[in-house]
């Protein structure tokens, strides 16, 4: 591996000419010596982002890369910090990041091969130069990369993924909210998550003070560009603390919030909630990957990702298998067990998965590139195709932290789906059983939905969430003080939650791979939503003596688009049959613990609340309560189907 041997010459606000004329502001970070740009061509690591260039992890990225003889580039995309033009949201950053790129290699320190990095947006521009093609690219690292948007990842199944209100009400994340004396705090501050918290009685330090002021001077930057006057930014200002709000108000209408003194974000937003999957709005975008992946640029790819990530699901099943299947160059997948853009951390919500889960991605980058980028042997052509972290076998005690002990480990396979896997259909039953045995006659389950009265979320793959909800595995019991929760009782308690289980499991089964949910179901209206969520029951222990009950992954469809993107209304009470995928997934239900399937209609913040009426979406003026029901006969077998792994 290349070892130090440089300084970091910088230049600030470099303000480089897209084809139309539009400058974007680039800040260069160049190898040097005795101050001054060290002789030779040099490779370069590029990040595109709208966070920031100096802020947040990516203004970390010189002091690392450059000391290993890189260029480091980072740029404010279109219409974002000091970059000009207008933001629309990675709609440019093909055209954009391809522009940079030649930029890049016209330069006297360039040696015409360009890596790119990033994280959530930081990463969707990676894929959509990519898709432009750009000849200086020659590999790259997604992280949790923005993709297939109309189908996971803002509109879901059909629904809308409600912490884009938020990373919308905060004007594109440019800052943390304020601190609050109460949740998790996370080990680094990072404008993905869109917050930043301690424990009661915490206080920052210096750093995260300075850190925390600079957020906030950003978030004034960004306000004082699009916000106009003072009473304007002191509107806008307050919009981010206000995320709770809104989403209970929903829908959302132009030029009835504050919002529409930032016109442009207000006009994204909306027509984001009102535009259904498939529609051209989100392949406009430019980071179809799945769809595009013939005309994708054929460079070694690494996908990294979590098992409770935002973006798990299109970077696993979706990118990486197009990609390997499209493209003769390599393209690897590290699974991990990891919230959105947190692979330094070994837990993803209450579940502790040990020190072995945690890895250094700025080390995983520098390897990559190094053979990329420089050629180096250092075997990374040989790494398995695919490296996951197969999540539980620990012994579930508290830790000091007040986590539950998951365990896990890491193992490398050939591709993904894994070819060994056994997709087990496990059938729901009349009375809440879950097996492998198909039902009998039956008539079907029946509940009411009330969209004023949601089925709170609990954990998830989320990201950019702000204080809607919390990330990562929950044990699904509410708690009072815990929003949006109105009592203290297990979500399986209430009447519009239905659980189906397995008996204690004689022996353990792992679950690797992507998870679908085949649902016959019905509705007195003319659309409704059916939500799907993955449990691992736990038994009851000396730390946790009521047991607990830890989401795995989840996944909903709008009935109406239960199709795609063709919209077609219910036959109200007419069963009909609906595909739900959930996120993928990589663990091991340990002997003794039950697997649980919970059907509902909801899912709040998590998705906006379907109102049972079949207007247009965002545009309801009505709500009402729907009977809807669920069906496990022969002739209506509701099913989901396990990726389960053969043990060795």
């Amino acid at each position: 591996m290349s070892q130090p041997a440089f300084e970091i010459v910088e230049r600030r606000d470099v303000m480089v000419a897209m084809r139309d004329g539009v400058r974007l502001a680039t800040d260069l970070h160049l190898p040097g010596r005795d101050a001054d740009v060290a002789p030779g061509r040099f490779a370069a690591v590029v990040a595109r982002t709208p966070y920031g260039k100096g802020l947040g992890k990516i203004a970390a990225l010189p002091g690392f890369f450059v000391a290993h003889g890189y260029a480091v580039v980072i740029q404010d995309v279109r219409g974002r910090f000091a970059s000009q033009g207008s933001w629309r949201p990675l709609a440019d950053d093909g055209r954009d990041g391809a522009d940079l790129l030649a930029w890049i290699t016209a330069q006297s320190w360039s040696d015409g091969r360009v890596g790119m990095v990033g994280t959530s947006y930081v990463g969707g521009t990676q894929h959509a130069v990519a898709l432009e093609g750009a000849a200086a690219l020659k590999a790259m690292v997604p992280v949790d990369a923005m993709s297939n948007v109309g189908a996971f990842g803002i509109r879901h199944g059909g629904a809308f993924e409600l912490r884009w209100l938020n990373w919308v009400l905060t004007l594109g994340n440019p800052n943390l909210h304020a601190l609050t004396p109460q949740g998790e705090r996370t080990d680094e501050i990072d404008p993905e998550r869109g917050v930043w918290r301690l424990p009661a009685g915490g206080q920052a330090t210096a750093a995260e003070d300075a850190e925390l002021r600079d957020r906030l001077a950003a978030r004034a930057a960004v306000i004082a560009r699009i916000g106009g006057d003072a009473a304007a930014a002191a509107e806008l200002a307050e919009l981010g603390e206000r995320s709770r709000e809104f989403a209970r108000a929903l829908p959302l209408r132009r030029g009835e919030t504050s919002l529409k003194r930032a016109p442009q974000y207000e006009a994204w937003l909306i027509e984001a909630m009102g535009r259904g999957p498939g529609e051209a709005f989100w392949t406009q975008m430019g980071v179809d990957v799945a769809d595009g992946a013939a005309r994708y640029q054929d460079v070694p790819v690494l996908h990294v990702t979590g098992a409770y990530d935002s973006w798990s699901g299109p970077v696993a099943n979706l990118n990486f298998v197009a990609l390997s299947a499209a493209k003769a160059s390599p393209q690897r997948l590290l699974f991990g067990p990891w919230t959105h853009g947190q692979q330094a951390l070994t837990h993803a919500g209450i579940a502790e998965f040990g020190p072995q889960a945690a890895v250094d991605l700025r080390q995983v980058e520098l390897r990559w590139f190094d053979r990329w980028l420089k050629g180096l042997a250092n075997g990374a052509e040989h790494d398995a195709p695919v490296r996951i972290f197969v999540m539980g076998g620990g012994d579930a005690h508290r830790t000091p932290e007040g986590r539950v002990f998951v365990g896990g480990h890491w193992r490398d396979e050939r591709e993904w789906p894994l070819a060994r896997t056994r997709f087990t259909p496990f059938y729901l039953h009349a009375g809440g059983a879950l097996s492998c045995e198909p039902p009998g006659a039956a008539e079907p389950t029946r509940y009411r939905f009330d969209p004023r009265r949601p089925v709170p979320s609990l954990g998830g793959n989320v990201s950019s969430q702000g204080d809607l909800m919390q990330a990562g595995a929950q044990d699904q019991h509410c708690r009072l003080g815990l929003w949006p929760c109105e009592d203290a009782a297990p979500l399986a308690e209430r009447t519009d939650v239905l659980v189906f289980q397995t008996r204690a499991l004689a022996q353990p089964i792992e679950v690797t791979g992507p998870v679908v949910v085949t649902l016959w179901a019905s509705s007195d209206g003319p659309d409704t939503d059916f939500t799907a969520k993955l449990v691992d029951v736990y038994p009851p222990n000396a730390d946790f003596p009521e047991g607990l009950a830890l989401n795995v992954v989840d996944g909903i469809v709008r009935a109406r688009h239960r199709g795609g993107a063709a919209a077609a209304m219910l036959e109200p009470g007419r069963a009909c049959e609906l595909t739900i995928e959930l996120y993928p997934t990589a663990l091991l239900f340990a002997e003794g613990h039950r697997i649980r399937l919970d059907i509902s209609s909801s899912s709040f913040p998590r998705f906006d609340v379907n109102p049972n009426t079949g207007e247009p979406l965002n545009d309801n003026r009505g709500w009402r309560v729907a009977t809807n029901a669920v069906f496990h006969d022969p002739e209506h077998p509701s099913r989901i189907v396990l990726p389960v792994i053969p043990a060795p």
